[in-house]
């Protein structure tokens, strides 16, 4: 069973946006940070922008990639802004969160989501 579900990749024109989602499906406390990754065919998988539950953010374009964390909804989101056709890729969370077990008793965990296209074309 899929830990985080990942969503929101597709197809868009160059110059415009997309918002990429990933939603835990367990019981979770917490979410303590997010790591945005992406792969490109045959190069490595890169990290393009953090955001910790505090809101402090670290990206490699600020302007272009964002996000946040909702810790009641269970997901994190990367804003993408400006599209260009070099960033299509296969986009990756990676999610630091407090999961919450039967007994409850928490336990921090950390989990990639699957994986959605961005195919940035005219």
């Amino acid at each position: 069973q899929a830990q985080l579900v990942e969503s929101g990749g597709g197809l868009v024109q160059p110059g415009g946006s997309l918002t990429l989602s990933c939603t835990a499906t367990e019981k979770i406390s917490t979410i303590y940070a997010v790591y945005w990754y992406r792969q490109a065919p045959g190069q490595e998988r890169n990290l393009i922008a953090s955001i910790q539950n505090d809101g402090r953010l670290n990206s490699k374009e600020p302007a272009r990639f964002a996000g946040s964390i909702d810790t009641a909804k269970k997901t994190v989101y990367l804003n993408m802004h400006n599209l260009k056709p070099e960033d299509t890729a296969v986009y990756y969370c990676n999610v630091d969160l407090m999961r919450v077990l039967d007994d409850g008793r928490g336990q921090r965990k950390e989990y990639w989501g699957q994986g959605t296209q961005v195919t940035v074309s005219s």
